[in-house]
């Protein structure tokens, strides 16, 4: 059984950054596809950035560009977001996701981590 634990989340001033990280359990964390995902009040969630199971490929949505950074580490079955340059709208609850390879749909997800950006 795959778990993921998302921490890090918090309450941060505009401008500010946060880091989340998501622990993977019950796998082989070096073959899974890793993803993070938000969700904000009223809204549906929506897809933040991807890494590749070996890290050499991240991609981001358009909104995050230049502020957020994915990043993974195999040995420590850990993928991990930075978030710099917070704007209130990027108050959301952030999940952690997992896929069996690049290409497949993300079956693993965590609780979720509430992060809050104030103005």
């Amino acid at each position: 059984q795959v778990q993921l634990v998302e921490s890090g989340g918090g309450l941060v001033q505009a401008g500010g950054s946060l880091r989340l990280s998501c622990a993977a359990s019950g796998g082989t964390f070096s073959w899974f596809g890793m993803g993070w995902f938000r969700q904000a009040p009223g809204k549906e969630r929506e897809f933040v950035g991807g890494i590749r199971r070996s890290g050499g490929s991240i991609y981001y949505a358009e909104f995050v560009k230049g502020r957020f950074t994915i990043s993974r580490d195999n040995a420590k079955n850990t993928v991990y977001l930075q978030m710099n340059s917070l704007k209130p709208e990027d108050t959301a609850v952030y999940y952690c996701a997992a896929r069996n390879n690049d290409y497949a749909i993300y079956v693993y997800w965590g609780q979720g981590t509430q992060v809050t950006v104030s103005s």
